[in-house]
C-alpha cells in the first residue's frame, strides 16, 4: 500500500513536470521562470509523503507546508505578478500546523501558530490605507480568537479529558485590546469618511438659509 502511494506521486510528479516541458516546447511558459516553484514543490511534497505514510511523521506537514506555500507564492508571482503572497504562504502554513492537530490532537500547541498564520494572512491581505488602528485591531482580535478557540479544545487529564482554562486569560487581554483598536479604528474611518459629506450637507443647508434670509429681506423692501 506504501510503495502505491510512493509510485503514484512519483507519477504525478513526473506527469507534471512533463507537462510544463512540453509547454516550454510549445512557446506557452517559460519552464526556467518556474524552476524555482518545481523544486520547491518537489521538497513539499516529499515531506507530504511522510506525513500520509506514517502517523509518526505528523512533524513533517510543517515544512511541507512551507515549501508548498514557497511553490504557491513563486507560481502565482510569475502568473498574475500580484502582490498577495504574504497571504498565500500564511494561508499554507496555517494549514500546516492544522494538519498536525488534526493528525495526533495531542498536539493541541499546534492550535497557536495555526491561530496566528490565518491571522497573519488577513493583516497581510488588508488594504494599505487601513494601516495603523484597523491593522492592530485585526492582529490582536485575531489573536484573541486563536486563545478563546484554544480553551474549547479537549485535552487529555489524569481524570480523562479535560479544556484547559489558562488561554482564557490572554484572550480577554488581547480582545480588550483589539476592541480599543477597533473603537479608535472607527472614529478615524468616520471622521475621513463623512467629513466631506457633513460638509456638503452643511454647505447646502448655509445656502437655503441664505437664500430664504435673502428673499425674506426682499418681500420686506417691496412691502415697504
Amino acid at each position: 500500500m506504501k510503495s502505491a502511494r510512493t509510485s503514484i506521486a512519483a507519477g504525478l510528479a513526473l506527469m507534471a513536470l512533463g507537462g510544463l516541458l512540453l509547454l516550454d516546447l510549445l512557446g506557452v511558459l517559460d519552464t526556467v521562470a518556474f524552476l524555482p516553484a518545481l523544486l520547491f514543490a518537489g521538497v513539499g511534497s516529499a515531506f507530504l509523503v511522510l506525513f500520509v505514510r506514517s502517523r509518526d511523521y505528523w512533524w513533517a506537514a510543517i515544512p511541507g507546508s512551507v515549501f508548498l506555500g514557497l511553490a504557491a507564492v513563486v507560481t502565482a508571482t510569475q502568473l498574475s505578478g500580484g502582490d498577495s503572497g504574504g497571504t498565500v504562504l500564511f494561508l499554507f502554513m496555517a494549514a500546516g500546523f492544522a494538519a498536525v492537530y488534526l493528525r495526533e490532537r495531542a498536539n493541541w500547541w499546534a492550535v497557536i501558530p495555526c491561530g496566528v498564520m490565518l491571522t497573519l494572512a488577513v493583516v497581510v491581505a488588508l488594504p494599505a490605507q487601513w494601516q495603523g488602528a484597523p491593522v492592530a485591531a485585526a492582529l490582536f482580535l485575531g489573536l484573541a480568537g486563536t486563545f478563546g478557540l484554544l480553551s474549547l479544545v479537549p485535552v487529555r487529564s489524569p481524570g480523562g479529558q479535560a479544556r484547559m482554562r489558562w488561554p482564557l486569560i490572554p484572550a480577554a487581554a488581547l480582545a480588550v485590546l483589539g476592541a480599543a483598536f477597533a473603537l479608535q479604528a472607527a472614529a478615524l474611518l468616520t471622521a475621513a469618511d463623512f467629513v466631506v459629506p457633513a460638509a456638503l450637507i452643511l454647505a447646502g443647508i448655509a445656502l437655503l438659509v441664505y437664500a430664504y434670509r435673502a428673499r425674506h429681506r426682499g418681500h420686506k423692501v417691496h412691502g415697504a
